[in-house]
């Protein structure tokens, strides 16, 4: 006799419980259904190995008649989860729980769905690949670089297409010229307090004025130290994007302890970050001195410092190079994240100390960095 609709929802309640409680559960809970004991093989090949639950003696992942293989664990995943719970899976294999097969395994990427958090596995892992892994990698690398370029291309083309004019309006509708108070002020009468809704049936927007720079040079210096991958990435791309303007000229260097001039491959960003080794310690004003030697007209030129600012030498020595290269009419400006969700963790001491000799310093996402980039080039 088929079950009630109640006992179907509270059977499927009882499953997601007994998912989130674990296996200690089922004595309360009951066993699970087909599907969702497929999940729980899933989860548990993976989280299973976290060393507190090992110490607390706990079921450890991948024991057992039913383990999974690591090319089984990501052909399951991709079954059985959305697209952003298996990134953050697979994420967590390699950088949590080290791994590395899920992107040093040929069969795996051969079959395996490109994501930046797949990109980021390999730029931690590419060291450990053979030649043949490695060519199955940059083809990943570069599907998901492609990505990243196509949507941050269109937002530098745009913010360097021009300056608002707020005196003019204009009848070219597009959502970064929206005249808000424009807008607000025109759809006043169409107010219901019924509803307590604003009808908008006259959206205003403000005109762009054709920029017109003179040369500029624009040195990014990209921290690549572990912490800063995503930072890395978005870099290379941004720069990858930024060398095509005109009126530009773009230098990209990477540093730790040392530093590295990648401006010879800075219209390939594939070829860049497969050229990135990430770890190491940090020497931020050893990077700035470099850049200070690069620099032909002051006036005409920014610095954009990518990092942490967790300075392993003298914190001392990077305020007081900066503080020249702003004396000297340079501009720089420190970015303290460059990822597409723009979560920064950086020494505020630091940065509070660039600021305090004239530096800008900022957390933002790159199609923000793109818009503050134009700004500080017209201004």
């Amino acid at each position: 006799m088929p079950k009630k609709l109640s006992d179907l929802l509270a059977s499927r309640e009882l499953q997601r419980w007994r998912l989130l409680l674990g296996e200690a559960a089922e004595s309360r809970l009951g066993p699970l259904d087909g599907a969702a004991r497929r999940i729980d093989h899933a989860l548990e090949w993976l989280y299973g190995r976290d060393p507190e639950r090992v110490g607390r003696g706990e079921r450890q992942g991948g024991l057992g008649s039913s383990s999974l293989t690591t090319p089984g664990w990501i052909s399951a995943i991709h079954q059985l989860f959305p697209q952003q719970v298996i990134e953050r899976l697979e994420s967590d294999a390699v950088l949590r729980y080290g791994i590395d097969e899920v992107v040093t395994n040929l069969e795996v990427l051969e079959r395996i769905e490109p994501s930046e958090s797949l990109l980021r596995a390999v730029l931690h892992t590419k060291h450990l690949m053979n030649p043949e892994v490695l060519n199955a990698a940059r083809r990943l690398v570069r599907q998901v670089v492609m990505q990243i370029m196509a949507r941050l291309n269109h937002t530098v083309r745009q913010a360097f297409s021009g300056t608002r004019d707020r005196r003019r309006p204009s009848r070219l509708a597009r959502a970064s010229n929206f005249n808000f108070k424009h807008t607000l002020r025109t759809n006043l009468q169409h107010w219901n307090p019924q509803r307590g809704k604003l009808y908008i049936t006259s959206p205003k927007f403000f005109s762009r004025v054709k920029r017109h720079c003179e040369k500029w040079q624009l040195i990014l210096l990209i921290d690549q130290s572990g912490s800063m991958v995503d930072s890395v990435i978005h870099s290379a791309v941004m720069a990858a994007c930024l060398w095509q303007l005109p009126g530009i000229r773009t230098h990209l260097v990477a540093f730790d302890t040392s530093v590295v001039d990648l401006t010879a491959d800075v219209s390939d960003p594939v070829e860049l970050l497969m050229k990135v080794q990430l770890g190491g310690g940090t020497r931020i004003a050893q990077a700035v001195d470099y850049a200070r030697q690069l620099i032909e007209r002051p006036q005409k030129s920014i610095i954009v410092l990518v990092s942490d600012f967790y300075e392993g030498g003298s914190t001392a020595t990077l305020i007081h190079k900066v503080k020249q290269c702003i004396q000297n009419g340079t501009r720089v400006l420190g970015l303290a994240a460059l990822d597409s969700r723009a979560a920064p963790s950086y020494c505020h001491d630091t940065a509070q100390a660039l600021v305090n000799v004239g530096a800008q310093i900022a957390a933002m996402t790159p199609g923000e960095l793109a818009a503050w980039l134009a700004e500080n080039l017209q201004s």
